[in-house]
């Protein structure tokens, strides 16, 4: 009885001490979102599909010029412009942020999350499936496997890609 007081002791005192030091880790961040920077080949394409399937809106983007590109471990010193896309028009929403530099990829477009190694999709949850599955059609963008599937009794599963080949599953009603 003894031993089994003294390992429920160590097992609170290792747990509060992880949940404290995740604590303070999440204290070094002076933001709670993640902005994602992605390289396409054809801005336009991306663009018109980002904001004209998925419903991204345009915020003003920004300029890096060649020095900084160079200086920072960018690029070798291409300048280039980020155009800036958010699920909603405000500051706490996170940034979904889209550039290029004129070229093909050098890696082949997947078929499957599962044949490539890094990020390989992104999950947006919507308040209403059937706006999206509109605009999927309107615009022509083939839903992949057999999507739209249920996960459960309320909520949609989508699969798409864009131009470029990134994975977006969308998540929500009907």
């Amino acid at each position: 009885m003894k031993s089994t007081f003294l390992y429920t002791l160590l097992l609170l005192l290792a747990i509060g001490s992880l949940q404290a030091t995740a604590q303070d880790l999440t204290q070094h961040f002076a933001k709670n979102t993640i902005q994602v920077g992605v390289v396409v080949e054809d801005l336009d394409k991306a663009v018109d599909f980002y904001t004209n399937v998925l419903g991204m809106v345009k915020r003003p983007g920004f300029s890096v010029d060649a020095a900084f590109a160079k200086k920072s471990g960018l690029n070798v010193g291409t300048p280039f412009d980020v155009t800036v896309l958010k699920l909603e028009d405000s500051d706490d929403a996170q940034e979904w942020k889209v550039m290029s530099f004129g070229k093909k990829a050098s890696h082949p477009k997947q078929t499957y999350v599962s044949d490539d190694t890094g990020m390989q999709y992104t999950t947006i949850f919507v308040k209403s499936m059937e706006p999206f599955l509109e605009r999927i059609e309107k615009h022509n963008i083939k839903l992949l496997g057999e999507t739209p599937v249920m996960l459960d009794a309320e909520r949609q599963f989508v699969l798409i890609q864009d131009p470029d080949g990134n994975f977006f599953e969308l998540i929500g009603p009907q």
